[in-house]
């Protein structure tokens, strides 16, 4: 599977969260016979990518650090990173069936996300 392609348990079944323009018919009907739900996950949805969250979070942290040189600004963004909670991360990725209604909704514009 590519690194654009990812395969993860969803309530006990097996999804395909799959990017449309990668995807070709012969493919698509292996998935169908594998009965493997494939949903489509659109190529620019900041909403729906958690790490968009986690950027603009250590972007504001570092800023606060006020960075005065190259070497400091990466020193503050490796500090920051490591501040990230292992369940700041669970809480992004748990709230992925929410963000994808609500994108739904939104009929693919912006969301509170």
């Amino acid at each position: 599977m590519s690194s654009e392609q990812q395969l993860e348990t969803y309530h006990d079944l097996e999804v395909l969260v799959y990017i449309p323009k990668h995807k070709a018919k012969s493919t698509m009907e292996w998935f169908k016979n594998k009965h493997i739900q494939v949903l489509e996950w659109p190529s620019q949805s900041p909403d729906l990518n958690p790490i968009e969250n986690l950027w603009k979070e250590l972007k504001t942290a570092v800023h606060k650090c006020s960075p005065s040189n190259l070497t400091e600004l990466e020193l503050f963004c490796k500090e920051e990173w490591e501040e990230i909670s292992v369940s700041r991360c669970a809480k992004l990725t748990e709230t992925y069936p929410k963000r994808l209604t609500a994108v739904i909704a939104a009929k693919g514009g912006a969301t509170k996300y």
